[in-house]
Order: C-alpha cells, then sequence, then structure tokens
C-alpha cells in the first residue's frame, strides 16, 4: 500500500535551517508529482511547496519563497524540504501528500518548533 514517511522535523532557531524528507513506497514514485503542506496549531492545512514528477516544475506558497526548496530524488523515492532563515511563523506540523488518482495519500507529519 502507499506510505509516506516524513522525517527531519525538531527544534530550530529563528534564522536557522532544517531538512525535511519524505521517504515514500508503494507506488510508481518517479510518476507522482509531490507536495509539502503544514497545519500550524489553529489553523487549516496549507500547501507550502509542490513538485513535478521530473522535478522540473516547482513551485511556493509565497511567504516562503526564496528560503525553502522542494527537491526529489527518484532513485530514493524521496522528496525534501530544505528550510532555510525559519522564523516562528513557520511552526507547524508539516506533512507529504500525493495524488493518485482517485485518491490522496498524507504521511503523518512530522513538527517543525521554531524558537530561541
Amino acid at each position: 500500500q502507499v506510505q509516506l514517511v516524513e522525517s527531519g522535523g525538531g527544534l530550530v532557531q529563528p534564522g536557522g535551517s532544517l531538512r525535511l524528507s519524505c521517504a515514500a513506497s508503494g507506488f510508481t514514485f518517479s510518476s507522482a508529482g509531490m507536495n509539502w503542506y503544514r497545519q500550524a496549531p489553529g489553523k487549516g492545512r496549507e500547501v507550502v511547496a509542490t513538485i513535478s514528477n521530473t522535478g522540473d516544475i516547482v513551485s511556493y506558497k509565497e511567504s516562503v519563497k526564496g528560503r525553502f526548496t522542494i527537491s526529489r530524488d527518484n532513485a530514493k523515492s524521496t522528496v525534501y524540504l530544505q528550510m532555510d532563515s525559519v522564523t516562528p511563523e513557520d511552526t507547524a506540523v508539516y506533512y507529504c501528500n500525493c495524488y493518485l488518482f482517485p485518491q490522496e495519500f498524507w504521511g503523518r507529519g512530522t513538527q517543525v518548533t521554531v524558537s530561541s
């Protein structure tokens, strides 16, 4: 079955960096676009970054442009989110996501806390 397993979250100071990973299995990873979402306390889930199946098309939420970078390694069936210059507003649970018609799949999430 489809599995998405996030890792790499933790506590980081403002201005610091963190790299999230999402290991995928149970489907043909190289055929699927992948997404990172986040959900902050008391807020709805929002898309942060997306990447096409080949990795040549990416998009970002406006507030993370220039700070976050999404990438993927199809040989390892893994998608990454490099987070730089983080701020307390980046504190959230980060989720890996993909849409494989007709279903949508989610990982369990990894907590990122930005605090001094």
